[in-house]
């Protein structure tokens, strides 16, 4: 079976692809637990050398390799170089720092000596979405190498070319043949897989519906999922906000990727005393945005990565005015062959309207009054999602405690939600299960053995 992938910008065919045949697929799982079997037994000295001789070939191909998700998925030419080194970043901390996330913890207890070691589990399935092609797998991958599993990646279709590239980046690194191998499958194939038993782990990033299913899946089968799922992210600005400094950041964290990121800011909860100075500063500022082709270093807006999104977003914004919240700026497609959303902002936004209740994965600000600070925590939380949210105030110390008291996977005060390599990224609620990055997310496909020597 073929299919397609498109440049976002101007709908022009990019190249199509073959999904691997029954044959195909058991050949690469054959390898993939070969591999894992052999894998386990390396020293993180082997482990780190690898990691790092993958973050050299990225160094080499990094221009490339960011054009290659430019033209798949639109996203700014700056912004897949900034996803590059992102990457390198994470190879480098974790060969140095992942045999100290993963010694040994010594326990005392009535035996002469009693610890927890924490060992690898096999393969694990990393199923990945397209809007941080490169990233969203090296943030599985990377850890899941120096703990000593094999990681097999299914990605998401609309960007094959970055896929085959981290492949190829693994490959020409010197690792075992089916140590890493990406999988151009179908769902009904990734079904199969998450149900093999060579395969002991499945991470996911995407759709809380999508996520769902697969966790319902992997569940079934008896298999360990970290499920990264979807956002509704609250930007708060309490009464003495830096507004200037707080704008800066709200608007990378509403319109960066076309707003297409689990955790970017989606609702911006705003004191009744800052309402209008902060609304008229983000309708200014979202009006100055340019689309354009996102190879150019002038284009600040990049399109849209697939149609179906597009009109997705549309349908929206249309829902949420239609309840009653008005259209400041934006709100239609813009006219082209690419997948263009002019950035939009609404106001009057409520409990119960769609840009409220729902994620909407694109650049699409709701802004949203409320009365208080207590006010700002309990519209923060009245939403099923759990992802991450972001506190503005010059007294940090109440920042603190206001992040304290929001249901989230990261709250980030006077700062840009953002994933980082050295600690815990996942969500709560309807946000996910489970964790990557930092201590946490390195052991979640280990196996935590209790050792006692009597």
């Amino acid at each position: 079976m073929n299919f397609a992938t498109r440049n976002p910008y101007n709908n022009q065919l990019i190249e199509e692809f073959s999904f691997l045949s029954d044959a195909e697929l058991e050949s690469r799982l054959v390898e993939s637990r070969e591999a894992a079997l052999h894998w386990r037994n390396t020293s993180f000295v082997e482990r780190a050398a690898l990691v790092l001789a993958i973050a050299g070939k990225l160094t080499e191909r990094r221009q490339a390799i960011a054009e290659t998700m430019t033209l798949e998925m639109g996203k700014l030419l700056s912004e897949a170089l900034g996803e590059v080194d992102k990457c390198i970043g994470a190879c480098e901390y974790y060969a140095e720092h992942a045999e100290i996330m993963l010694q040994d913890d010594l326990i005392t207890t009535a035996a002469s000596r009693s610890l927890v070691s924490y060992e690898p589990l096999g393969t694990v399935l990393a199923i990945m979405p397209w809007n941080f092609p490169l990233w969203q797998v090296f943030r599985c991958m990377i850890p899941n190498l120096m703990a000593g599993n094999a990681v097999l990646l299914k990605h998401a279709p609309n960007v094959p070319r970055s896929a085959k590239a981290i492949e190829q980046l693994v490959i020409d690194a010197g690792a075992p043949e089916g140590l890493f191998a990406d999988l151009t499958i179908s769902v009904d194939q990734a079904a199969q897989v998450i149900a093999d038993h060579r395969v002991h782990g499945v991470a996911f990033t995407g759709s809380e519906m999508a996520g769902r299913q697969i966790g319902a899946l992997a569940g079934q089968h008896l298999k360990k999922a970290v499920l990264e799922l979807g956002g509704s992210d609250p930007l708060i600005i309490l009464d003495d906000a830096d507004l200037e400094a707080a704008m800066d950041v709200a608007m990378r964290a509403r319109f960066a990727n076309a707003g297409q990121i689990c955790i970017a800011a989606k609702r911006f909860l705003v004191v009744s005393s800052r309402m209008a100075e902060f609304t008229e500063m983000m309708v200014e500022r979202t009006r100055a945005l340019k689309a354009g082709d996102p190879m150019l270093a002038d284009t600040t807006l990049a399109p849209m990565a697939r149609l179906d999104l597009r009109d997705k977003v549309h349908q929206q914004l249309k829902a949420t005015v239609a309840d009653g919240a008005t259209l400041l700026t934006g709100g239609e497609v813009l006219p082209g062959e690419g997948y263009f959303y002019a950035p939009s902002v609404l106001t009057d936004v409520e409990l119960g309207m769609t840009a409220f209740n729902e994620e909407i994965f694109g650049p699409v600000a709701a802004i949203i009054s409320v009365r208080d600070e207590a006010d700002a925590i309990a519209q923060a939380n009245a939403t099923r999602f759990g992802l991450g949210a972001s506190i503005w105030t010059q007294d940090v110390a109440k920042g603190e405690q206001v992040a304290r008291c929001l249901d989230v996977g990261a709250a980030f005060v006077n700062a840009q939600v953002a994933s980082d390599v050295r600690v815990p990224f996942g969500g709560t609620k309807a946000s996910g299960l489970g964790r990557e990055l930092g201590v946490s997310g390195i052991r979640e496909f280990c196996n935590a053995k209790s050792m006692w020597v009597a």
